[in-house]
């Protein structure tokens, strides 16, 4: 895999990524959307396929956080319906990171979480839906497999599923604790799903773990913070932080 070392990052570089490390702790227990910008830091400062082997573990290490602090709040019926889905997504995913170079891997996640966030924008003007009741029609299942497999995809190709979801769940009607339930238990399911994909695709070796188990320190501090934050945001506000951040990381990936 072409990817620095521990040794071969530089102060700055490493700062950069413990401060990304946290903001993923944060983003797992406060505004899942976040999580963009920590990709983007990522994908900044190490090659933007490796880098996605690097950050995997440590996403696992925060879902892992806000499993154990929201896993009372997860909606299991919307979870089992996105499943497929996402399956579907994560093998088309993994073919095309076979496939394509850095450069096409951050310009389709950019312009797909663009895409999903207008998309969500436009469906919350035509609709005032309760919470899980979205996914238990017809075209709530239909819009649950479309997002399922767009999620499964930027999940695999650069671990950006967080914002597609948080799309999802914001369009579906979720409330914060639920949001933040549901989402916890899915990515924890998924995440840990990819790790033979990322292995057989060179993502993850000795080299990347090594790093991981450097900044896994930092994933920790970030969850608590995030665990403190979400109790003083009200509804409005989270919803628009979550909009506010997917649209940034996309911006993000499409500059860089």
């Amino acid at each position: 895999m072409n990817m620095m070392t521990l040794w071969h990052i530089s102060g700055w570089e490493f700062a950069a990524l413990a401060l990304a490390a946290l903001l993923v702790g944060f983003s797992k227990t406060a505004v899942s959307g976040a999580n963009t910008v920590s990709l983007a830091v990522f994908a900044a400062v190490l090659p933007a396929r490796a880098s996605t082997g690097v950050l995997l573990p440590l996403l696992i290490a925060g879902d892992t956080f806000a499993v154990l602090t929201y896993r009372r709040h997860a909606h299991w019926p919307t979870l089992w319906r996105l499943f497929p889905a996402v399956a579907a997504g994560v093998v088309a995913g993994t073919l095309f990171l076979a496939r394509v170079g850095d450069g096409g891997v951050r310009t389709s996640i950019g312009v797909i979480l663009l895409m999903m966030t207008g998309i969500t924008l436009w469906r919350r003007r035509q609709e005032s839906a309760a919470e899980g009741s979205d996914v238990s029609t017809k075209a709530g299942r239909a819009t649950a497999g479309a997002y399922g497999v767009t999620g499964g995809f930027t999940t695999m190709v650069a671990n950006a599923g967080g914002p597609v979801m948080s799309m999802y769940l914001l369009s579906a009607g979720f409330r914060k604790m639920g949001f933040l339930g549901t989402s916890a238990f899915f990515f924890l399911i998924v995440n840990v799903a990819k790790i033979p994909f990322s292995a057989a695709l060179g993502l993850i070796d000795g080299n990347s773990l090594l790093l991981d188990a450097a900044l896994l320190a930092f994933v920790v501090p970030g969850g608590f913070l995030g665990k403190w934050a979400v109790h003083k945001i009200n509804q409005r506000l989270f919803d628009r932080i979550v909009i506010v951040a997917t649209l940034v990381g996309a911006v993000e990936l499409l500059l860089s």
